[in-house]
């Protein structure tokens, strides 16, 4: 039997995770396979479905249990295989409506596709524009017109005060 390309393990991963991961409450964000010498790593990104907050560990350790487990009973991966189970993190990129919901409450900074750039509190966000606070004044933001999106990282949030 020829090994599986990294896109039909991938594949086949994502659909052996996602009733887990559901299960848990969380959303599957992502699944990676690399090389790492005669290894391999299994990277698995989960997040929460939708809304503000955040995977606590104890939920981030308790889903990694449970994808280790299956893991073990499935046995997809070929030979030896490092298993890492996290979050996306802060700084990722905001691409999905999902991650501006989730980022409701933040400091944000856009870049637009005709080059402007905006910094502003995210009040709103649904499936088409994300709402932003730029000095005092609310500015619309269309998903269809971000080039990149992110959230900025602040030690003293004013919400945390």
């Amino acid at each position: 039997m020829s090994p599986a390309r990294p896109t039909d393990l991938t594949d086949r991963l994502r659909g052996a995770l996602g009733p887990v991961v559901d299960a848990a409450g969380l959303y599957l964000e992502d699944v990676t396979v690399a090389a790492a010498g005669r290894r391999k790593i299994v990277r698995v990104v989960v997040d929460l479905a939708d809304g503000p907050g955040g995977v606590d560990s104890d939920r981030l350790s308790e889903v990694s249990r449970q994808i280790s487990a299956l893991l073990d009973d499935v046995d997809l991966v070929e030979g030896a295989y490092t298993l890492e189970v996290s979050t996306p993190g802060a700084d990722r990129p905001l691409r999905e409506p999902r991650h501006y919901r989730r980022a409701v409450g933040r400091l944000v900074r856009a870049r637009t596709t005709d080059g402007r750039e905006l910094t502003g509190r995210l009040r709103e966000a649904d499936d088409v524009a994300a709402v932003l606070d730029v000095d005092g004044r609310r500015q619309e933001l269309p998903y269809a017109e971000v080039a990149d999106a992110r959230v900025e990282l602040e030690l003293n949030r004013p919400d945390q005060a």
